[in-house]
Formats: structure tokens, C-alpha cells, sequence
């Protein structure tokens, strides 16, 4: 008899002890279901300690005309500088689709199925190319990081473009941008 032919005639024993299989079986869905509790917690928790940041402002009803357009998708906001530290207030935490739209007035995130939101301007920081964000990790220059601030709040969002070869072009304008403002504020 060949070693296939002894595999083949192997049967797996029968269940004999239905009790103690649903047993398991209805143990390990609890602690399932504890888990994606606890977490959910976790990210109220999480919300609960944001609460201080300031509503999100929304575009102006004449923004002004595109410099640049991006779709793509937002991949979470952290605090600026730490990249694992997602903020959840007011929705930035929620990943989704977005539709980028850079004006003279500024950055407008349209978020399909989220909260949508605006970064006056003024408000710009800084732009770059990064590799990471809260959770997501893609290959080194693969995300759109953009520094804005908020109330007292630093910020750095992370967007990726459906076409990543915009990334470059997006950092180089927000960047001359900020400069820009900047240097006739003074």
C-alpha cells in the first residue's frame, strides 16, 4: 500500500461530545464579541479625551478657483509628529474616500460617506511625503502627509492619491503655498 492509498482511508475521528464543541464554540464568540467591545471602548475613550478640540471648520461658499484636484483616499488624521496617535474627535479618525480641491482660500477634504472639512489657508503648515499613518503603513512616499493646525492642536492628515505620481506635485504647491502666505502675513 502506497503512502497516498494509507492517507486516503484516513477519516477524522467522529464529534461524540456535541455539548462541549457548542461549549467552545459559544465561548470563543463571547470573547469575540468582548474584544470589538473593548475596543470600541477604547475608541470612545479615545474621543472622549479629544473632546477640547474646536469643531471643523467648513468651506467658504466661494473658495475661489482649483489649483489642484486629487481623488483618492484619507487614511486618518494623528497628532503632528506622532504618527500613532489617531485622532477620532469630530470623525477625523473614520478612513474613507476623498476628493481633494486646493484653492487661494485652501484645503477642502469631501468625504463621501464622512465628515466632510476645510483647512483655511492660513491654517497650513507644512506638507511632505511619509510612509505611515495610525495603522497604515505604505512604501516610503506613498502617503500625502499635510500639517494644519487647529485650535492649539497640531495636525498631520494622510491622504494617497488613486494616481501617487500627484503626491510630489501636491507637497511642492502646499509647501510654496504655506510659504507664500506666510511671507506677506509677516
Amino acid at each position: 500500500m502506497t503512502l497516498f492509498e494509507l492517507a486516503a482511508e484516513q477519516k477524522s475521528a467522529e464529534v461524540t461530545d456535541w455539548a462541549a464543541r457548542l461549549g467552545w464554540v459559544a465561548g470563543l464568540l463571547l470573547f469575540i464579541a468582548l474584544v470589538y467591545w473593548l475596543m470600541r471602548q477604547g475608541w470612545k475613550w479615545r474621543g472622549s479625551l479629544q473632546s477640547g478640540l474646536p469643531d471643523l471648520p467648513a468651506a467658504p461658499d466661494a473658495p475661489g478657483a482649483a489649483r489642484l484636484t486629487m481623488s483618492g483616499r484619507y487614511h486618518g488624521s494623528t497628532t503632528a509628529g506622532q504618527w500613532l496617535d489617531r485622532i477620532v474627535a469630530h470623525g477625523l479618525g473614520t478612513r474613507s474616500r476623498v476628493e481633494l480641491t486646493l484653492t487661494d482660500a485652501g484645503l477642502d477634504v469631501v468625504r463621501p460617506g464622512a465628515r466632510d472639512f476645510f483647512v483655511p489657508a492660513g491654517r497650513l503648515r507644512g506638507a511632505r511625503l511619509d510612509k505611515g499613518i495610525a495603522g497604515k503603513v505604505l512604501a516610503e512616499g506613498g502617503l500625502l502627509v499635510v500639517t494644519w493646525e487647529h485650535g492649539d492642536t497640531l495636525i498631520d492628515s494622510g491622504f494617497r492619491s488613486d494616481r501617487a505620481a500627484e503626491h510630489t506635485t501636491w507637497a511642492d504647491t502646499l509647501n510654496t503655498m504655506i510659504t507664500t502666505t506666510e511671507g506677506t502675513a509677516r
